[in-house]
């Protein structure tokens, strides 16, 4: 694939935030606009390319999966940590769950030396989002008896039911969420932003693209190294978005001689531009799992609903407060069932409990210089010192089992699979929690956004990289601190935001 005239924009990644910035600048601007995706490109929803498992919204897929996964961080198992290779990104394999947190996260990221990014100043961004993302919420007779059931038994143990779990102001409760699903179909950012200018003649889109490095030269970035059909080739451009993901950002700062000395050293990279920051302050939303093997009841109940009707996995949300959570709320509640795609005949019927507020934080760093390796992550999960990320969703998940165990509820679900009797005869819920710890799905914060004095801060307000020009940093990365939410819609307001100040 060869490179169509000069290059004014090269947008890395085409993830949530990478078609966003991609496709607004090639909307409402006449510059040329490269945008580099690292897995395939399918073309726009009508194409008959894209595969099925990518557009049916009842399941996650997982064909497209980078493979990141824990390493050695933890003692007896390993963790995948699914990002999705694809135009699109995770968006193109979500649950579908469109949720925005609340009002005291943006405000938060506005006062910690972020102007412009507090709950109001987003609030036109954040309509953008949904209308783009054809978001829409689940009528009453759409909810699957599995995630009805689970409603009313929120409600039973003590959460409000609410209008509209997306309201900012909201704290406490449960209802079924908003969703980027239309028609049955998984409604991605390619099809949301890219779609509508694809055939634009400023806009060039090439797949299968993986980014090296950045190149630099007299201390701006000038460019990029990348892969392209085994073909390794440098592209000009007057300024580079790095829009590769939580993970893929960093590692490729990293590979640019950008990052911590002392990270560099190791792999013999040059140092071109020394910022501490870059891979640290990597946090998700950690988790503990409950499964249960359901009733023959229940089975019968989700066959019938689906036999007429859509039928997803994931529907509702309910949100929590711990006892030393004193405003808006720090637990999710997440519940998962349904007939498995590759065997409609097994079911299963999971719920999650997220924290939704934790402080430890983890890092990511280079396993070798080589593009093709994948980076180390360490996620650092109730590492903080207080141990208050424990304590927490270990209350947390005593919530969960209050609210499973609900009469009619426990009745359809059956008998309990995990933790389970065994691991429960031996450890003390803590232990269970701390032992089987998982997460959300939300990684963010490795090139975080904030004033240069912050320490570890890698890039400004607008996404500008601290002290070295012509690079931006447009995706979750970014965000300083993770919000209260799963975290598709805040990746692609991300998105969203550092095209609207690249425009101005």
């Amino acid at each position: 694939m060869i490179v169509a005239g000069p290059v004014e924009t090269l947008v890395i990644g085409g993830g949530a935030s990478g078609c966003a910035v991609a496709g607004l600048l090639a909307a409402n601007s006449d510059e040329n606009v490269l945008l580099l995706e690292a897995g395939p490109d399918y073309g726009a929803r009508d194409s008959g390319r894209w595969p099925q498992d990518l557009l049916d919204a009842t399941q996650n897929p997982v064909t497209h999966d980078w493979g990141y996964h824990s390493g050695g961080t933890l003692p007896d198992r390993v963790l995948t940590f699914d990002r999705a290779r694809v135009i699109g990104g995770c968006g193109s394999h979500n649950g579908c769950q469109a949720m925005i947190g609340h009002r005291l996260d943006y405000d938060g990221w506005a006062a910690a030396g972020n102007p412009g990014w507090g709950a109001q100043d987003l609030q036109p961004v954040i309509t953008s989002v949904y209308e783009r993302l054809r978001l829409n919420r689940y009528a009453e007779n759409e909810v699957t008896p599995f995630q009805q059931a689970a409603i009313d038994a929120m409600v039973a143990f003590g959460l409000p039911r609410v209008a509209d779990l997306n309201d900012l102001d909201q704290d406490l409760g449960v209802n079924h969420h908003w969703a980027n699903i239309v028609d049955g179909i998984r409604w991605n950012p390619s099809f949301a932003y890219i779609d509508p200018v694809r055939h634009a003649k400023n806009l060039q889109i090439i797949g299968d693209a993986l980014c090296d490095h950045l190149i630099i030269e007299h201390g701006r970035v000038t460019g990029a190294s990348v892969i392209i059909g085994g073909r390794r080739q440098a592209i000009e451009a007057q300024r580079v978005v790095l829009s590769a993901g939580v993970y893929g950002s960093p590692a490729i700062l990293m590979r640019s001689g950008i990052g911590d000395p002392a990270g560099l050293h190791r792999h013999a990279i040059p140092v071109r531009h020394s910022l501490t920051g870059v891979g640290k302050n990597l946090h998700d939303h950690p988790s503990a799992d409950l499964r249960f093997a359901g009733t023959d009841e229940l089975v019968g109940r989700s066959r019938a609903f689906a036999a007429s009707q859509f039928h997803p996995e994931e529907q509702v949300i309910g949100k929590g407060r711990t006892r030393e959570c004193n405003e808006a709320f720090d637990l999710h509640f997440y519940t998962v069932g349904g007939a498995r795609r590759a065997d409609p005949d097994h079911f299963n019927w999971d719920f999650k409990v997220g924290l939704m507020t934790p402080m430890a934080r983890g890092t990511v760093t280079l396993r070798s210089a080589d593009p093709g390796a994948l980076p180390f992550l360490d996620h650092a999960f109730l590492s903080d010192p207080r141990g208050a990320d424990l304590d927490r969703l270990t209350e947390g998940f005593e919530q969960y089992e209050d609210i499973v165990s609900q009469q009619e509820f426990a009745e359809l679900l059956g008998d309990e699979v995990f933790p389970g009797p065994q691991i429960r005869s031996k450890y003390s819920k803590r232990e269970i929690v701390a032992r089987t710890v998982s997460h959300c799905f939300h990684p963010v914060g490795t090139c975080k956004m904030g004033p240069a004095g912050d320490v570890n801060a890698v890039v400004d307000a607008n996404g500008h990289l601290h002290g070295l020009e012509g690079c931006l940093v447009a995706d979750a990365s970014i965000i300083p601190v993770v919000p209260r939410a799963n975290t598709h819609l805040p990746s692609v307001l991300v998105g969203e935001r550092i095209a609207a100040g690249l425009m101005r």
